[in-house]
């Protein structure tokens, strides 16, 4: 299975924005220029994230990204279904069902046993990324990581982060 490029970039979007102080927003501009992506193809995928309600989007000039709801309620299949969609990634053509071996249709009443199987290893992956919460990854990257890596994306979250007065009431 191969996921777009767009789920890591959603990913590392929402794990910098977690470190993010209180209301604060982070700019797109410097969420792209942080992973070293371009600015239009990082709003697609930003914008996936507020739609699901993973981020929200603050308007106006010291506006940009931030969290809606704090890292522990964000797992790694939101992010994923977010910019993926919530299709499984096999998708069964039935294609035993075509070409010069079909035989009649009331052969195939039991299910396709390789989209049985799909569909388990799918549900099996669901899972695991379901687990593991965002906040977990930035505990992991603080506690495990390079300390010159963390302390470089602290600074940088510190150097682009732009403190909000107060933070509209939270709608879910």
């Amino acid at each position: 299975m191969k996921l777009g490029e767009g789920v890591e970039a959603a990913i590392h979007c929402a794990a910098t924005l977690a470190s993010v102080d209180g209301n604060s927003t982070m700019p797109g501009a410097a969420l792209a220029e942080c992973f070293g992506l371009s600015p239009s193809y990082l709003l697609k995928h930003l914008n996936q994230l507020t739609a699901a309600r993973i981020l929200e989007s603050v308007p106006g000039p010291a506006g940009g990204y931030r969290l809606a709801r704090a890292a522990e309620q964000i797992t790694l299949l939101d992010i994923v279904l977010a910019v993926e969609g919530r299709e499984p990634a096999f998708r069964c053509g039935e294609i035993r069902q075509r070409g010069p071996v079909k035989i009649d249709a009331s052969a195939y009443v039991k299910p396709c046993g390789i989209n049985a199987a799909m569909l388990k290893a799918e549900r099996a992956y669901r899972a695991a990324l379901a687990e593991t919460k965002l906040s977990d990854l930035v505990a992991e990257f603080a506690a495990e990581g390079d300390p010159r890596s963390f302390a470089a994306s602290c600074a940088f979250v510190e150097r682009h982060q732009r403190p909000q007065k107060s933070a509209p009431p939270k709608q879910f």
